[in-house]
C-alpha cells in the first residue's frame, strides 16, 4: 500500500503546489464516480476530486486522497475546504470503488478495514502502566518563581506583514507574559503555535469562505497563541521574557505553500524578533520604552507545536543563514511535522513526541534528532527527545482542548476504547490538565536549562529520565545525545561491523527503512509494516522520499554465546571523565515483546564487569499497543549504564564494550549510537561559521521533440576544508516531461558547485507551465538556506484553433452534436460554453440543453470540451420530437467564452431542426 503512495507523492505534491487546475468554464468528462467524488481524465493522468459536506479540519498532517484503501498523494485543498483534489497516473482510479480522505499521520490508523480507532490491548501495557521511575528532580521546572507576571497582547494588524513562502500577508499579534519586578536583560522565549483552524463561528457571506485570512464576516480568529499560558507563567515567574505569537494567516494560506508552510513560520518569528530589537533598544510601538534594557536578544529560545515545529527548526537555521543577527541557542519542536528531513545544527534541541499523537501519528519529529544528531563535524550543543506517553498532539494548548478552548477542539487520538493505551477511558492516557502539567515541566526546564544555565535541571535531560513533581504520574522517556565536549563515541551503528567483531550464534546487519516504505537507500530494511505510524525513526518524510533514513544494527541471535565486540581506541580508553556509557537500544517487533542483552566492559588486564540491560533500562521492552493504529511505537530509548557500576573495571585503560546475548536464547534488537558521556551544557549558538547550500531556480522551454536536459546548481556559500554532502531530489507533478532525479551530492574540500541534470521531453502539444521543484535535505557539514530550488517548464507550442460547425437534424434525432474540431491534439482540457437562444424553434418545445430535465428553471447554458490529446470534441443538445407537422425551424448557440483554444468570441452557430411529421 505505501509503496504506491510514494511513487505517486510527486503528482500530489504538485497539486498542492496548484498545478492542473482545470478552468472554470466547463468540467471534464467523468469516468468514475459517487454522489461525493469523480474521477476525470487529464493530458498527465487524471484528477480525483472529493467533496466533502463539511470543511476539513486544518491538521499538522497532510492531506491525502485515499482510493479504494491506496493513498495516491498530497490533496490540495480548495479555499473552502470543501474540496479535495489531486492528480495522479495510477489506472486504477478508473475502477474506483471509495474515494476518502486521510491524513500523513494516520496512514496506521487507517490500515484497517473499519475507520475507528479501536486497537486491542498489548502484550506489555501492564508493565507500562507500572513503569520503573527515575528519581525526582531536586527543582521543579513547573512550579511559579519569585516574580509575578504581567501579560498584554500587542496587534498591528491582521495583514501586517508580507511572508515569503506563503505569498500573503499575516498578523503580527502576540501575548506577552513579563517578570513583574526584574532587572537587566532576561532571555527571550517565543512561542509559536501550529496548524489549527484559525477561524470559528458562522460566517454571514459563506462566500467569504474562499479567502481565509483575515477571517470572513461573522467569524473569529482562533486565539491559539493563548493557549501556552502554564509554560509561559513558570517560565516569567522565574525571570524569563516570554512571547506566544499568533500564526492564523499562516494556517488559512499554507495549503499552497511549497513547502506547507514552514519557512513562512520561520520568517514569522523573525519579523517578531524584529519587533523585540527594536522595542528593546529605542522603544516605540505598543510598550514605548517598556522593554528598552530588558530582553537580552543574544539569549533566544524557541518553542514550535505541531508545524509549528518546524517553523521553529527553520528559523534557527534562517536565522544562522542570515548571519545570527539573533542569538537562538535553544529550539523545541512539540509534536512536529518534518516534511523535508531538516536538520537543525549548532543549537540546543529538545524534542518532544506525544506518544498518543492522532495527528502526527508517526511521530516523524524524530527525524529532526536522528538527522541532525552527527551532522556537523565538531557540532558541541546538546539536544535530546522526550517521549511523553499518554499525551495526544492537541492537549499541550488549551485552545485546542475541549472544555478549555473558546474555540471548538477535540481530542486528537478519536477514541474512548478501553483497551488501547491511548484510549480516553484507558489509566494510562494523561487527562488534559495532567498533560498540560508535563509540557509545563519539560518546555520550562528545557529553556531554563539551556538559556538560563539552570544546571539542576540537567537529569530532566540527560537520558536518566529524572521525575519533576509536578509531571505527577506521567511516564516519560528520554534520549539524550550530551555535547561533544562531553562524549565520546566508540560506534554509531549505522556502518558494517568489521570481521570478527560478532562472534557465536549471532548477526549483525545495518538496516533503514521499512520494507512498505520503498526506501531507496541500498540497505536492508529494519522491519516489515504497513503502518507507518510505528516506526518514526524510518517513516519517508512526504517533501523528501528518496532520501535514506537512520541506519542502525539490527542484532540477531540463536543461542547465549554471540558476542559483539566494540575495541575501544587508544586515545579513548582513559573513561574516567564519563559518567556513563550509553547507546540507544530497541525490541525488534517480529520477536518477543521482552529481551535482554548483558553489556560487558573489559578493560587492559582482561578484568570485566557485566550489567544486563533490563537492570539499568526498560529500552528493550516493547512500547504499549497492539499491532494496529500505529502503536506501539518501534522507538529507540536510551540504555545508560553508571560507570560507577563497573566494578573492578580500570577506567583508565578500558580496552572494549561488548553486547553478549547471554540473557535469551533467541532475539533480536536494534541497537545505535554508543558512547561514553557525561551530561553537559555544551556550546550552543547560531552557526554561522558553516557553508550555506542552496539550489538554483531554473525555467526552461519544453521544445518540441526528444529529450534535453536543464542544469540546476547546487552551490555552497563559501568553499569547505572538509566535504560537504546533502540530498537531492526532484518533486512534483513530473508526468512526461520532467525526468525523475535522486542523487547524493558530495563537495569535495574548496568545491563550491554541483550540477543536477533533469531531463525534460518535449512535445508539440500546448499545454500548461509545469512547476517543479529541487528539494535538498539531510545536510551533512553545512546549513540549507535555499533549500527548494523551483523549476519551471514553459510550454513552449502554439495554442491550437477551435473550430464549431453548424448542425442540420431531423426532429427525432435526438441528442445531436455540433462539429468541434482542434487544429492540433493539446495537453489541456480544451473547454467552451455559452448560450442557447430562440429563434424560429423554441427552447423545450423543440429542443433542450441535454442538462435540462424539463422540471424546475428553463436551462440555456450550453459547454463543450475537447479532451487532453484528441482533436475533435462534443457540444451536444437535445432535439424534442412531436406530432404536429411544422416548417423547418432554428435556433442559435452563442459561444461566449473559451479556454485553451483560439476562437473568436462571440461565435454563433446555428442549429436547423427539418420535421419529420
Amino acid at each position: 500500500m505505501i509503496g504506491r503512495t510514494a511513487r505517486n507523492l510527486s503528482l500530489g505534491i504538485a497539486v498542492l503546489l496548484g498545478v492542473g487546475s482545470l478552468p472554470a468554464t466547463a468540467a471534464p468528462p467523468v469516468v468514475a464516480q459517487s454522489n461525493q467524488w469523480d474521477v476525470r481524465p487529464l493530458a498527465a493522468g487524471y484528477q480525483v476530486t472529493l467533496h466533502l459536506d463539511a470543511p476539513a479540519p486544518l491538521r499538522a498532517s497532510l492531506p491525502l486522497l485515499e482510493v479504494d484503501g491506496t493513498p495516491l498523494g498530497v490533496a490540495k485543498q480548495s479555499p473552502d475546504r470543501r474540496t479535495m483534489t489531486l492528480v495522479t497516473t495510477d489506472p486504477a482510479v478508473l475502477t474506483a470503488h471509495d474515494v476518502r480522505l486521510v491524513w500523513s499521520g494516520d496512514l496506521g490508523k487507517e490500515a484497517g478495514k473499519s475507520r475507528s480507532i479501536t486497537a486491542a490491548a498489548g502484550p506489555t501495557d501492564a508493565y507500562w502502566l507500572k513503569a520503573r521511575r527515575g528519581p525526582l528532580l531536586p527543582a521543579d521546572p513547573g512550579a511559579l518563581g519569585k516574580y509575578k507576571v504581567d501579560t498584554a497582547e500587542y496587534n498591528l494588524g491582521d495583514e501586517a506583514v508580507y511572508l515569503p513562502g506563503l505569498g500573503h500577508r499575516s498578523e503580527l499579534l502576540g501575548k506577552v507574559y513579563t517578570p513583574r519586578g526584574a532587572i537587566g536583560p532576561r532571555p527571550l522565549v517565543v512561542f509559536l503555535h501550529g496548524r489549527h483552524q484559525n477561524c470559528y463561528g458562522d460566517p454571514t457571506d459563506p462566500n467569504g469562505l474562499d479567502k481565509p485570512w483575515p477571517c470572513p464576516k461573522g467569524m473569529k480568529p482562533v486565539p491559539s497563541y493563548r493557549g501556552y499560558d502554564g509554560p509561559a507563567t513558570a517560565l516569567a515567574s522565574n525571570g524569563y521574557q516570554v512571547v506566544s505569537i499568533s500564526a492564523n494567516a499562516i494556517n488559512g494560506w499554507d495549503g499552497d505553500a511549497y513547502d506547507a508552510g514552514a519557512q513562512a513560520r520561520a520568517e514569522l518569528i523573525l519579523d517578531h524578533l524584529a519587533l523585540w530589537r527594536k522595542w528593546s533598544t529605542v522603544g516605540g510601538g505598543p510598550f514605548g520604552t517598556r522593554f528598552v534594557g530588558k530582553v537580552d536578544l543574544q539569549n533566544v529560545g524557541l518553542m514550535g507545536h505541531s508545524r509549528g515545529g518546524e517553523g521553529v527548526a527553520r528559523a534557527a537555521v534562517l536565522n544562522a543563514d542570515r548571519g545570527g543577527l539573533y542569538g537562538i541557542r535553544a529550539v523545541l519542536p512539540l509534536a512536529p511535522t518534518d516534511f523535508a528531513r531538516a536538520t537543525v545544527p549548532g543549537v540546543a534541541m529538545s524534542v518532544v513526541l506525544p506518544y498518543c499523537d492522532g495527528d502526527v501519528s508517526d511521530l516523524e519529529g524524530q527525524q529532526f534528532y536522528d538527522d541532525t544528531r552527527y551532522s556537523v563535524t565538531g557540532d558541541t550543543a546538546p539536544r535530546s527527545t522526550v517521549t511523553v506517553l499518554g499525551a495526544d498532539h492537541n492537549f499541550f494548548n488549551t485552545e485546542w482542548t475541549p472544555g478549555q478552548s473558546v474555540a471548538p477542539s477535540n481530542d486528537d487520538w478519536a477514541g474512548d476504547e478501553k483497551e488501547s493505551p491511548c484510549g480516553a477511558k484507558t489509566p494510562g492516557r494523561l487527562t488534559a490538565k495532567q498533560q498540560q502539567a508535563v509540557g509545563t515541566a519539560y518546555i520550562a526546564g528545557f529553556f531554563r536549562l539551556q538559556l538560563g544555565h539552570e544546571r539542576q535541571f540537567m537529569p530532566q535531560f540527560d537520558g536518566s529520565d529524572s521525575r519533576a513533581a509536578s509531571a505527577g504520574k506521567a511516564v516519560v522517556r528520554v534520549v539524550s545525545q550530551a555535547p561533544l565536549a562531553s562524549r565520546e563515541d566508540l560506534n554509531h551503528f549505522d556502518t558494517a561491523l568489521p570481521a570478527g567483531a560478532v562472534t557465536g550464534n549471532a548477526t549483525a546487519t545495518v538496516c533503514a527503512g521499512v520494507t512498505s516504505t520503498a526506501v531507496r537507500a541500498a540497505l536492508p530494511t529494519c522491519m516489515s509494516t504497513d503502518d507507518w505510524a510505528n516506526a518514526p525513526h524510518w517513516t519517508t518524510a512526504w517533501f523528501a522520499s528518496k532520501t535514506p533514513t537512520t541506519a542502525v544494527t539490527k542484532l540477531k541471535w540463536s543461542g547465549t554465546n554471540g558476542v559483539v565486540r566494540v575495541p575501544v581506541p587508544a586515545w579513548q580508553r582513559d573513561v574516567r571523565r564519563f559518567a556513563a556509557l550509553t547507546f540507544r537500544a530497541a525490541p525488534d517487533p517480529a520477536g518477543k515483546p521482552t529481551t535482554d542483552l548483558t553489556v560487558r566492559v573489559v578493560d587492559g588486564h582482561g578484568r570485566a564487569a557485566a550489567v544486563p540491560v533490563s537492570t539499568v533500562s526498560d529500552a528493550l521492552v516493547r512500547m504499549p499497543g497492539a499491532n494496529g493504529n500505529g502503536l506501539p511505537k518501534n522507538l529507540l530509548r536510551t540504555v545508560r549504564i553508571p560507570l560507577t557500576s563497573l566494578k573492578g573495571v580500570d577506567l583508565s585503560d578500558v580496552r572494549s564494550v561488548e553486547l553478549r546475548t547471554d540473557r535469551v536464547a533467541t532475539g533480536s534488537a536494534y541497537v545505535s549510537d554508543l558512547s561514553f558521556s557525561s551530561p553537559g551544557l555544551g556550546l550552543s549558538a547560531p552557526a554561522v561559521l558553516l557553508p550555506q547550500v542552496s539550489a538554483s531556480n531554473v525555467t526552461v522551454k519544453e521544445g518540441d521533440k526528444g529529450t534535453h536536459t536543464v542544469d540546476f546548481w547546487v552551490r555552497l556559500s563559501r568553499p569547505s576544508i572538509r566535504p560537504v554532502t546533502v540530498y537531492a531530489e526532484t518533486n512534483g507533478e513530473l508526468g512526461e516531461s520532467v525526468g525523475e532525479v535522486a542523487r547524493r551530492l558530495v563537495f569535495k574540500p574548496g568545491q563550491v558547485r554541483q550540477k543536477v541534470t533533469v531531463s525534460i521531453t518535449g512535445n508539440t502539444r500546448d499545454s500548461y507551465d509545469l512547476p517543479f521543484s529541487l528539494v535538498l535535505s539531510a545536510p551533512h557539514d553545512a546549513l540549507l538556506n535555499e533549500s527548494f530550488g523551483h523549476g519551471l517548464v514553459l510550454d513552449d507550442d502554439p495554442t491550437p484553433t477551435l473550430t464549431l460547425g453548424n448542425v442540420k437534424t431531423v426532429e427525432k434525432a435526438g441528442v445531436v452534436d455540433f462539429p468541434v474540431k482542434l487544429s492540433a491534439p493539446s495537453d489541456k482540457y480544451i473547454t467552451f460554453s455559452g448560450v442557447l437562444k430562440d429563434g424560429t424553434a423554441v427552447i423545450r418545445k423543440d429542443y433542450a440543453s441535454v442538462n435540462d430535465d424539463g422540471t424546475g428553471p428553463v436551462i440555456r447554458a450550453i459547454d463543450g470540451y475537447v479532451e487532453p490529446g484528441k482533436t475533435t470534441g462534443e457540444l451536444q443538445v437535445k432535439i424534442l420530437d412531436d406530432k404536429v407537422k411544422e416548417p423547418t425551424e432554428t435556433f442559435s448557440v452563442v459561444i461566449g467564452t473559451v479556454d485553451g483554444a483560439v476562437l473568436k468570441v462571440p461565435t454563433t452557430l446555428t442549429g436547423t431542426i427539418t420535421d419529420n411529421d
